[in-house]
């Protein structure tokens, strides 16, 4: 059947090429000779007219059109007012009073008072007066020993800003009253034995200190600070703090340098478990020169300083040279900045900074610096918006003879020193390496509302301690400040510290137990509410603590429950 079909297609197609062939040609085959090859020639072409000639027969011709108007005088009323700018409505500028008095009373008997006043000597010096008390007259439930305590400090200050320097000078003294109420939790004291405790622990501290800053001078700054601090226990401490700094430009190069000089003399009163007292001298002296690169979106401070530390007790001195290396490069305008560091720095430890730091301290604590051999860092900060802003960071830092705060052993039927009973704390030293990771974030949604974040992880490698006492592995906080209306206002502020450790230890003749303890985490919420009732007058409310949480920031030292203080502030003019 297909062979059928091919065949007769094939039929078809040479039947069709016949006929087409025979349609094509029905004449006669003919030779034709051309003789003389064809020559076309092109004829001279006449050019048509754009206005043809009329062919019309009838021609009308055009009449004259006339126009005219009939006007008729329209009596007006409207006179136009000259044009005037239109202004743009001011805001009333905010009122800012020289002086203000702020009152506030809660539970537990908590108090706090602040005064603060500016008076204008003539058009270039003030003289100002601050004072500030906080204290407590304790409660926390489950506390055998006395747990109020109060902090009180007057600062007086004299300032002057002329056209070429600005100068200031101050004189303060303070006053921090403390109680070492951490008994052990687990001890069982008799009556006769808490009655014999007085926990109290008076801190006592003069300053004096002055600053220069010059405008049109290498010489930029100086300042200096003296302070005297004392205690019930008879310890004693005077620290001398200066520094200053020049500034050079060669050659579009900006060469800055510091000067520092740290000097710190102190007695303490006792010694755990001892007679002896303990001083302790270190004169401190260092050069910080650096060099600030600036080029486009780099900026580049390379620098390096050297210090000498001289131990006068032990004449001993030692010198030591840590970098200054910053570097930052804005690789996406303000939205990404990368940035890195390697720095380094000798911190004098002072008895001052750590009772401001742990107050529970025994006064006996053995007082050297610590040599911050270096600290690198990356990290990278920016905006991701025009209303969030970013800032993240890991780092790697080395200490040596790093201070850490470890509570004191309890000494059973040895010594009956109001802070032997295992409620007060010493400061070791050891060289620790710290591994860290940070990330921060502020959010500015508007005027009205604010809202700021940042987290840390903390990773610790000891040399010679069991662990890195009483260094959280973790941080957090929140905080929040909300402007609901012109009137009333708001915020918060949310913390969590993690887990750390600690040292329970008993001092007998003997070998002493050694034994390490946890402390748990805590996560603490803090909120106020104000209102304000015009520029001069407002009231407050505060929060602490306000989910009652029952956690020890020191290791059997509770904090108050939830804490409600309520108080109003007024400022003025004299």
């Amino acid at each position: 059947m297909q062979m059928f079909s091919i065949k007769r297609n094939l039929f078809l197609s040479l039947f069709l090429m016949s006929g087409l062939l025979f349609a094509q040609d029905p004449i006669d085959s003919e030779t034709v000779t051309v003789v003389k090859p064809y020559t076309p020639t092109v004829k001279d072409a006449n050019k048509i007219k754009q206005t043809p000639k009329e062919s019309d027969s009838v021609r009308t011709e055009k009449r004259p059109v006339q126009y005219s108007i009939f006007s008729v005088p329209v009596a007006s009323t409207f006179t136009p007012a000259k044009g005037r700018a239109t202004t743009v409505e001011r805001e009333r500028p905010v009122k800012v009073y020289d002086n203000y008095a702020s009152l506030g009373f809660g539970n537990y008997g908590n108090l706090l008072a602040e005064f603060y006043s500016n008076l204008e000597v003539n058009r270039t010096d003030n003289f100002g007066v601050y004072l500030d008390h906080n204290s407590s007259q304790g409660g926390i439930d489950g506390i055998a020993l006395d747990d109020k305590f109060y902090d009180t400090e007057l600062n007086l200050s004299y300032n002057s800003k002329t056209r070429n320097l600005g100068w200031k000078t101050e004189v303060g003294a303070q006053h921090q009253l403390f109680n070492w109420y951490g008994l052990p939790q687990d001890a069982n004291f008799s009556n006769e034995e808490i009655n014999s405790i007085d926990p109290a622990q008076n801190y006592f501290s003069a300053y004096a200190g002055a600053e220069i800053e010059l405008y049109d001078s290498f010489f930029d700054n100086a300042r200096g600070t003296f302070r005297h601090t004392g205690d019930s226990y008879s310890s004693s401490e005077n620290h001398f703090d200066a520094r200053g700094t020049f500034e050079l430009n060669i050659a579009d190069e900006l060469i800055t340098t510091n000067i520092y000089t740290d000097i710190v003399n102190g007695q303490m009163g006792e010694q755990f478990l001892a007679t002896d007292t303990y001083d302790y001298t270190f004169m401190n002296f260092g050069i910080n020169p650096s060099l600030l690169i600036l080029r486009d979106d780099l900026t580049l401070n390379l620098g390096v300083a050297f210090f000498y530390s001289q131990d006068v007790e032990n004449s001993d001195g030692n010198f030591y040279i840590y970098p200054k290396v910053t570097a930052s490069y804005r690789l996406g305008g303000d939205y990404f900045t990368p940035y890195a560091g390697l720095e380094g720095g000798l911190q004098q430890n002072t008895y001052y900074s750590f009772i401001q730091e742990n107050p529970y301290v025994f006064p006996g604590l053995v007082i050297k610096p610590t040599d911050n051999e270096y600290n690198a860092y990356v990290g990278a900060k920016g905006k991701l918006s025009n209303s969030i802003s970013y800032n993240f960071k890991t780092g790697y830092e080395s200490q040596f003879n790093k201070a850490l705060f470890r509570r004191n052993a309890r000494a059973n039927d040895i010594t009956t020193e109001n802070y032997a009973y295992g409620n007060s704390f010493e400061v070791v030293y050891d060289d620790v390496k710290t591994l860290s990771v940070a990330g921060e974030l502020n959010v500015d949604v508007n005027r009205n509302f604010r809202l700021g974040i940042n987290a840390e992880y903390f990773n610790y490698s000891t040399d010679n301690q069991v662990e890195a006492w009483n260094l959280p592995d973790f941080k957090a906080s929140l905080n929040a400040d909300y402007q609901i209306n012109e009137k009333w206002y708001t915020g918060a502020n949310l913390f969590y510290v993690g887990e750390r450790f600690d040292q329970e230890r008993i001092a007998s003749a003997g070998e002493p137990s050694m034994n390490t303890i946890s402390l748990d985490s805590y996560f603490d919420v803090n909120a106020h509410l104000g209102y304000r009732f015009n520029d001069r007058l407002s009231i407050f409310a505060k929060g602490s603590n306000l989910l009652n949480n029952d956690y020890q920031r020191w290791t059997n030292f509770q904090v108050q429950g939830l804490q409600v203080l309520a108080g109003a502030t007024y400022k003025f003019d004299f």
